[in-house]
């Protein structure tokens, strides 16, 4: 019998599943064995499916942590309480401060599966609480780096409050069941988490506090609200910075009156501020770096360079005032102007990536306000989306934004849902329909019950999985870690060299003075310092990737892994599964036989065998008995056997249903017949008597002529690997012009798995798989990168890299072009890094004759360097993709 597909196997445990290694890294398949018949309900539509999604962080260990506290086993230490933490972070600016941030978590206790995000300003790590608190990490970090980290919510709803009173008071009273915790935010705002499943967001307001409160005003997501106050400290910064240096190149450069000593001590006093308010904090931090993880970044550099400037500049203001001034002068225009630029580059960098990655947010989607309808179906006015619950029914009124997913209980519309799946035509609603969060009601008006948050619906669904795409590293950006961890050293290195060279110039070919020699080189050292920039380095992967992730989920493509986009462009092989995948999965009874002359006993037991199975070819069985009147007979113990079908206890007496070659009907005339016509073969058997034979058939994709069309012309080869009947798989290759080389039929997931294999071999072939039944999840782990069609198991999804988020294939077409896009970015990002490295610190170090860029302007480089990675980055969002 066809089973997870017709006639394949459903997902197993033991060897079957165990994958030989890939070059990606993925999550663990789902541990838990399936309770059902193959794959949830092929019917269920496409909105409902995506909800199915069970996604594991993805580890370097086999196992995935669950997000709440779980436990594992140490044979000295017993059982532990492992914690899954994320942090945000203020201050990461560049990969050196990535990787300081990464060292300084990685020497602190329990923590487990570390990994950083430059772009996310990001930690995210397993804890075992039971040896250090998150608190304790926290100003462990702190201590070790200089950096703020704050811990972001990750259970249940949360829900910010602004309270009239004292606060302190208010955070002490009694809390009833389904509050979580409760955190200051500052001095009137709170934030309550609470269990939405055992109070709403209403009656916690209505109905347990003492003091009067009202809902505290909007923020941006988390890690976008953390971004923006990085982009803000960076900002008044550096206009302060600017305010006091202005007046210091005005007496340095402008035509005033000579009065050194007075222009000189006013420059001294602003420069003194300058220098310890704005460049102080990089003292801490990268002495911190120096001392505890062992990193010389950035920062180190910054404090030398400016350093320099600013003692050299006292020590000549000094010999001013002793009436014996040094040739060169002090110059605090250099010190200032140089702490105003660096910090005017810094600013200009965290505020391109912080619109960058606003600009493709998924959360943003969403609207603020629903309008609620009272129980007698009238409308109560608007209300803030956080104050939704379950059991509210919302009115969208035209043209209006749906702000949380639901049901259709009243109206007929159409719904534009391109913004979430890609697909452009909108999509007819009518009473039943499910409709998705963030997605455009047309003219109609629709009366929506609420089957999911805010915080939890579809767009936050997909848009946790977009995240953690931004957490993983694609191979290059490995490479480009490691050279930027060693360019820091690099620099020095040439600084020192720069120097030697220019005062044995200065002192042997020039004739100068020692002094005078050694003040000269010191200005091209210090340009070589502060022109040289990593931070391009460290973006020109992560960049792309995040704008990639966000491009992709706007087409209806989500990739869990940097890695899928990294290699995606060299595929050579796309194998694709046939039911629910090539095909539509919706199956239809074409013909049927009964053998008995009680036809409704034998359908009654049929359907009582296969109701509660959710697997395509069942459900076209229940579905079919159903449509004619018939009514499930008490058929008790009912199993499925993997790879086989499913048995039950009926009148006493064991019946199965099943694929022919499991109950030896085979080589039954019907059996064959219904084989010839390229259907799909169902028995039933109970006692030795054949009860009933039917087939059925199933229809292409919409698309997946031309999507395989299309893969050919690019020199693709495609192959079917199926387990349902050898005429069925043989029809729809036809229909595809597939030769019969490239078809296999009646394959097991160890069979489908063993293909894969073969087709990679030795070398290493980037291999697809398409598929999504639970019986895929083995060839899913198997294939470079496993694509998901979102209309499957969570099993499959949790085991796959890739998932379509419509039915359509056409996905595997945008993950192929976005990966090629992606790729010539970054390699014009390392391209540029080491072009502008090059010229600079050649034009840095006095190199060319006539051109050379003083110290004071040397800042400016992180602005040149940095904002061409992020501009051809973000131009991925008009690239034209397939």
């Amino acid at each position: 019998m066809p089973c997870c597909r017709p006639g394949e196997e459903a997902h197993s445990s033991g060897d079957d599943a165990v994958a030989s290694k890939k070059p990606i890294a993925r999550p663990a398949i789902c541990q838990r064995q399936p309770t059902s018949w193959g794959s949830p309900d092929k019917e269920a539509p496409l909105d409902e499916d995506i909800m199915k999604i069970s996604h594991p962080k993805q580890r370097s260990e086999p196992e995935a942590f669950a997000i709440s506290a779980s436990t594992s086993y140490d044979v000295e230490k017993g059982f532990a309480s492992l914690e899954h933490v994320v942090l945000n972070v203020q201050g990461l600016t560049c990969v050196s401060c990535e990787n300081k941030l990464h060292r300084s978590l990685s020497i602190v206790p329990s923590v487990q599966n570390l990994r950083t995000s430059l772009i996310l300003c990001q930690a995210e790590f397993d804890l075992d609480l039971s040896i250090i608190s998150v608190d304790d990490v926290i100003r462990a970090v702190k201590r070790t780096s200089g950096f703020i980290c704050e811990r972001l919510a990750q259970k249940g709803q949360d829900l910010d409050i602004e309270v009239v009173g004292d606060t302190v008071h208010f955070l002490k009273q009694n809390f009833p069941a389904g509050v979580i915790t409760s955190v200051l935010l500052d001095k009137q705002t709170i934030r309550i988490m609470y269990d939405a499943n055992i109070i709403g967001a209403r009656d916690l307001l209505k109905t347990i506090f003492n003091l009067p409160v009202q809902l505290a005003p909007i923020k941006s997501q988390a890690s976008l609200a953390a971004g923006n106050r990085h982009v803000l400290n960076v900002g008044l910064m550096t206009l302060f910075s600017a305010v006091l240096t202005v007046p210091v190149l005005v007496l340095a450069w402008a035509p005033v009156p000579k009065r050194e000593t007075t222009y000189a001590s006013i420059s001294l006093a602003l420069a003194t501020i300058v220098q310890i308010v704005v460049a102080g904090p990089f003292y801490p931090s990268a002495i911190k770096a120096l001392i505890f993880t062992h990193v010389i970044e950035m920062e180190l550099l910054i404090v030398l360079i400016t350093t320099a400037a600013y003692v050299f500049s006292v020590v000549s203001f000094i010999y001013q005032l002793m009436g014996h001034p040094l040739t060169t002068g002090e110059f605090f225009q250099t010190s200032t102007l140089l702490i105003t630029f660096i910090m005017l580059g810094r600013f200009v960098s965290a505020l391109a990536r912080q619109k960058a990655v606003e600009s493709i947010s998924i959360k943003s989607l969403q609207t603020t306000t629903a309008l609620l309808m009272d129980s007698d179906g009238k409308t109560s006015g608007a209300i803030d989306t956080r104050l939704l619950q379950y059991g509210d029914i919302f009115k969208v009124v035209p043209d209006s934004c749906i702000p949380t997913d639901g049901i259709v209980i009243a109206g007929m519309s159409e719904v534009n849902e391109s913004m979430m799946t890609g697909e452009l035509r909108p999509i007819q609603k009518l009473p039943g329909s499910i409709v998705l969060a963030g997605s455009v009601n047309g003219s109609g008006s629709l009366v929506i019950r609420l089957t999911r948050l805010p915080g939890q619906n579809t767009i936050s669904k997909i848009a946790d999985m977009v995240d953690e795409a931004k957490f993983s590293k694609p191979r290059t950006q490995e490479l480009a870690d490691r050279v930027a961890q060693l360019f820091v050293l690099i620099i020095v290195s040439l600084t020192v060299v720069t120097l030697v060279v220019w005062i044995s110039v200065g002192i042997v070919l020039r004739q100068e003075a020692g002094s005078t020699a050694t003040v000269q080189a010191i200005t091209y050292a210090i340009s070589v310092l502060i022109i040289s920039c990593p931070c391009a380095l460290g973006l020109a992967v992560p960049m792309v990737v995040v704008i990639a992730g966000g491009v992709a989920a706007k087409r209806g493509v989500v990739f869990k892994s940097g890695q899928v986009i990294e290699i995606a462009r060299k595929v050579v092989h796309v194998v694709f599964d046939k039911t629910g995948t090539l095909t539509q999965g919706k199956l239809a009874v074409i013909a049927e036989e009964y053998f008995l002359e009680s036809q409704v006993s034998t359908r009654s037991a049929i359907l009582g065998l296969t109701s509660d199975v959710k697997h395509p070819v069942s459900l076209a069985i229940s579905r079919h008995l159903r449509a004619i009147g018939v009514l499930p007979a008490d058929v008790k113990n009912v199993k499925t056997v993997t790879s086989q079908g499913v048995e039950g206890i009926w009148n006493d007496s064991i019946i199965r249903a099943g694929n022919s070659r499991w109950l030896g009907l085979e080589e039954s005339p019907l059996v064959q017949l219904f084989l010839s016509k390229n259907l799909t073969v169902f028995c039933v058997v109970s006692r030795g008597t054949i009860l009933a034979i039917f087939g059925l058939k199933d229809s292409l994709c919409p698309d997946a002529v031309s999507v395989i069309s299309e893969l050919h012309q690019r020199g693709i080869t495609v192959s079917i690997v199926s387990g349902d009947d050898r005429g069925a798989v043989e029809s729809a290759a036809s229909q595809l012009g597939l030769p019969a080389s490239q078809v296999k039929s009646r394959c097991t997931p160890a069979n489908k798995q063993q293909y894969i294999k073969d087709i990679m071999g030795n070398e290493g072939n980037i291999v697809f798989f398409c598929g999504d039944g639970t019986n895929d999840a083995v060839a899913l782990a198997q294939a470079s990168i496993g694509v998901h069609v979102n209309k499957g198991t969570d099993v499959a999804q949790s085991a796959a890299d890739a998932v379509l988020l419509r039915p359509f294939l056409s996905g595997v077409l945008v993950l192929i072009d976005l990966s090629q896009a992606s790729y010539r970015r970054i390699l014009f990002n390392f391209v540029w890094c080491f072009f502008y490295n090059l010229v600079a610190i050649l034009l840095a170090a006095g190199a060319f004759v006539h051109a050379r860029i003083p110290p004071q302007y040397a800042g400016l480089g992180e602005i040149v360097s940095v904002l061409p990675v992020i501009l051809i980055a973000l131009q991925l969002k008009w690239t034209k993709l397939s």
